[in-house]
């Protein structure tokens, strides 16, 4: 339970702002919010699944090696909070493509999507999470924090008719990466246990 509830809560904080935030309100522009949820929910499991299994894998064969890999996954989400602050914008090529896909929405949103996360930091931070916690509470977690991110940003763009305001929203998730980077160094340190 403690992986899904960490995971959901630090994949929704990466997951705003982030490019494919803003992909998911341009879609559903063109397409039913519904089925672009529908879309989004299925790329984003087929990437952190293989997410998990590569955090899994990495976790395992390093078992001994546990204080090392909080260390480095602190450092990571401190990174993720720098990469944050830097931003994420989608080029007028991906939001051109985003407003003229063809095809059935499902698929077409889906595609974009598993290729926009492919690398990805709610990838890297969900890797990052599975090498030190169980990987199914992490799938889940990161699937459901990444949709609830998007679902969010679909609803507030229809409603309010405007963007949320992006700069609140990088500061705050930066510093929540920030906490977590340090509450993980200090884990590996053995300053807290």
């Amino acid at each position: 339970m403690y992986a899904f509830l960490l995971s959901t809560a630090v994949i929704f904080v990466a997951e705003l702002g982030d490019k494919s935030q803003l992909m998911a309100m341009t879609f559903a522009t063109r397409y039913r919010a519904r089925d672009v949820i529908l879309a989004i929910t299925a790329a984003t499991a087929v990437v952190h699944l293989a997410s998990v299994a590569i955090g899994f894998w990495v976790g395992t064969a390093f078992a001994d090696y546990q204080d090392w890999i909080a260390i480095i996954a602190g450092i990571a989400f401190v990174i993720f909070g720098l990469w944050t602050l830097r931003g994420d914008e989608l080029t007028d090529e991906e939001a051109a493509k985003a407003r003229k896909a063809k095809g059935a929405a499902i698929l077409a949103v889906g595609m974009a999507f598993f290729l926009a996360e492919l690398g990805d930091k709610t990838m890297l931070a969900t890797i990052t999470l599975a090498t030190q916690h169980g990987w199914f509470g992490t799938w889940v977690g990161s699937t459901l924090g990444m949709v609830a991110a998007d679902a969010l940003a679909i609803g507030v763009g229809a409603v309010l008719g405007r963007k949320l305001p992006e700069r609140t929203i990088k500061i705050g998730a930066a510093v929540l990466f920030f906490l977590f980077g340090a509450i993980l160094i200090a884990e590996g340190l053995g300053w807290i246990g």
